[in-house]
């Protein structure tokens, strides 16, 4: 299960970030050459970013590859190390599952509203919807995190090919 979650945020990720190219090119290239470019292109663009952040940021707390500090932690060995580790993790879950709820209830206020976007007058909370998704990834994706420091796994996970 974890393996297909992992796959189709990959998935997700990589594909969004193809089609940013390709409409970002045809943006400039309209701009360039033919002196006019849809201005749905750049609102399409900037909506699939937002999911981008979002998506990744959950993929990226499997790999382990937040900023953070651990001078302090690296210190510490055995169940003090645990200690730490899961305090930093509960922390992060709090306010991964805040940004969930607060996130799924501004996407249920903008529903209500039936708010719209300006070029191509798709509903807002569609853009909207990558909080609550990439912060259920976080909050998931911490748990599993926080299991791995209880048996004494506190390194970052093999790179899946990701060149670092």
């Amino acid at each position: 299960m974890a393996k297909i979650f992992a796959n189709v945020e990959k998935g997700i990720l990589v594909s969004t970030l193809v089609l940013m190219v390709v409409l970002i090119f045809g943006q400039v290239v309209g701009r360039y050459i033919f002196q006019s470019a849809p201005s749905w292109t750049e609102e399409i663009a900037r909506y699939l970013h937002i999911f981008q952040v979002w998506i990744g940021a959950s993929y990226a707390v499997k790999l382990r590859e937040h900023i953070r500090v651990d001078a302090f932690i690296s210190l510490f060995q055995g169940i003090g190390r645990k200690i730490l580790e899961s305090i930093s993790v509960i922390l992060w879950f709090s306010l991964v599952l805040f940004l969930a709820i607060f996130g799924t209830a501004l996407v249920m206020d903008t529903i209500s509203y039936g708010q719209r976007s300006p070029a191509m007058q798709i509903p807002m909370w569609l853009p909207m919807v990558a909080v609550p998704i990439g912060s259920l990834g976080m909050a998931v994706r911490l748990v599993f995190q926080l299991i791995e420091i209880w048996k004494g796994n506190y390194e970052k996970p093999k790179s899946e090919g990701i060149v670092t």
